[in-house]
């Protein structure tokens, strides 16, 4: 118990390569695993040594050798054969999702989307960017006064970029909350493909990882603590330590978090639930009065975690997938890119969308612990799987190169369009030692 025993070193391979390489302490998962972070403010040709300790004796089969050259963050690299990118990567074949998504779309006509896209979603909400990636540059123009968040899809777009040469690609970008294409496919007109980072049942946008676990992934050691990964560290007392009832704790963005509030009052044995926020409902503040905001980590300290939708999907899912509670999950039209991969009973436990059966589920689960147990389990091994970084960046490659292919004319810098410069890498060294593509040589 406390800190881990285990230390972890690592080190440039070549005594003759010097590099900055932050090294937190392993992060203990409570089940005989740990995970271990690293970040690299220099680049390394030769590789990396990484060597784990139990007291002063190397451990399993360290020390371990990561071959070079290896890059550090900000080192624009990329690699310039996408399939072996996708190899090292460890990429998945299919994702289910895409493959749902593009149905739609068997070939994209970016004419008709100038034509109309800027016209028909661009004015009422005005959340679209339009971006075009020629050579690997990033390219875009904001439609909208509600294009703020496009600073999360720039950075990943640039990160991607420096990792792996990006196809030639025009796209529009939703920033903002509610999927947007409502039209079928048998419609006249027909849908356009917008992106967009949440997905619903009578939408048909294509859908990227969302932009909370997108900068999550890019924030990893760079100061924030509720990262996908430290989240992991941090999931409280043991299953038999912690308080038997369910837990939640959010704004009033939903409805159906206001009957929470009263059904909690009414059955406080059974569920903690608290409105931290009150920004849509207001009247009803005095009534139901408002809860103290509780660190993230605090969560955990209970067996089941409520999950009800907020504007759109809640975007909270994943994070409490990953602690070590059961996970009640309201029924919802919307959904991220990763929900068709679990199924109820095994990953979480469904409740109705109006949380008429909630409290019962609650009881069953304490009358049923070892299977509640389990589910708890079962979705926090299947979210590690899915919400690993490279499996984001192999999502956004993947929706980018199946988009690419339907392209019906070749992607265009168009007028009101700006670079996206790389960022400025003064901080960190870099050296480049990928061979130029053939095509620059000749």
């Amino acid at each position: 118990p406390g800190r881990s025993q285990f230390k972890v070193v690592i080190k440039a391979l070549s005594p003759k390569e010097v590099t900055r390489i932050y090294t937190p302490q392993p992060l203990d998962r409570n089940d005989g695993t740990f995970l271990m972070r690293y970040r690299m403010y220099g680049s390394v040709t030769k590789g990396l040594k990484i060597e784990i300790l139990y007291g002063d004796q190397h451990v399993a089969q360290s020390p371990y050798i990561l071959k070079g050259p290896v890059y550090h963050e900000y080192c624009d690299c990329p690699e310039e054969d996408p399939e072996v990118w996708q190899d090292m990567m460890s990429c998945p074949s299919q994702e289910p999702q895409i493959t749902e998504d593009f149905i739609s779309f068997p070939s994209i006509d970016l004419q008709r989307m100038l034509k109309e896209i800027p016209a028909k979603f661009s004015q009422s909400r005005g959340a679209i960017v339009h971006y075009t990636i020629v050579d690997n540059h990033i390219y875009r123009r904001s439609l909208g006064k509600y294009t703020d968040f496009k600073m999360f899809s720039d950075e990943m777009l640039l990160s991607l970029a420096r990792k792996v040469r990006l196809p030639d690609v025009e796209f529009y970008l939703n920033v903002g909350d509610w999927p947007v294409e409502h039209r079928r496919a048998n419609d006249t007109p027909g849908p356009v493909p917008v992106i967009s980072w949440c997905g619903s049942v009578d939408s048909r946008d294509i859908i990227l990882p969302t932009y909370d676990v997108t900068h999550s992934t890019l924030e990893t050691l760079r100061g924030v603590t509720n990262d996908l990964l430290s989240i992991q560290g941090n999931t409280g007392p043991c299953w038999e330590n912690k308080t038997e009832r369910a837990l939640f704790r959010g704004r009033d963005s939903r409805e159906e978090r206001l009957h929470l509030v009263k059904l909690s009052k009414e059955n406080p044995e059974l569920l903690d639930a608290g409105i931290t926020g009150y920004f849509f409902f207001r009247e009803k503040e005095k009534e139901l009065g408002k809860a103290q905001l509780m660190g993230f980590f605090d969560f955990f300290k209970y067996k089941y975690q409520v999950n009800v939708d907020g504007t759109v999907a809640a975007y909270r899912f994943p994070y409490l997938l990953l602690g070590d509670s059961l996970v009640l999950k309201q029924d919802s039209q919307y959904y991220e890119h990763f929900y068709m991969r679990l199924k109820p009973w095994k990953h979480y436990v469904p409740v109705k969308r109006n949380l008429e059966d909630l409290l019962e589920k609650i009881k069953w689960a304490k009358e049923n612990d070892e299977e509640a147990r389990k589910i708890a389990k079962e979705g926090q091994l299947m979210a590690r799987e899915l919400l690993q970084p490279h499996r984001f960046y192999c999502y956004y490659y993947k929706v980018l190169q199946k988009y690419a292919e339907r392209q019906a004319s070749k992607p265009e810098i168009r007028d009101g369009m700006e670079l996206v410069p790389q960022p400025d890498d003064r901080d960190s060294v870099c050296s480049c030692h990928r061979k130029k593509p053939l095509r620059e040589d000749l």
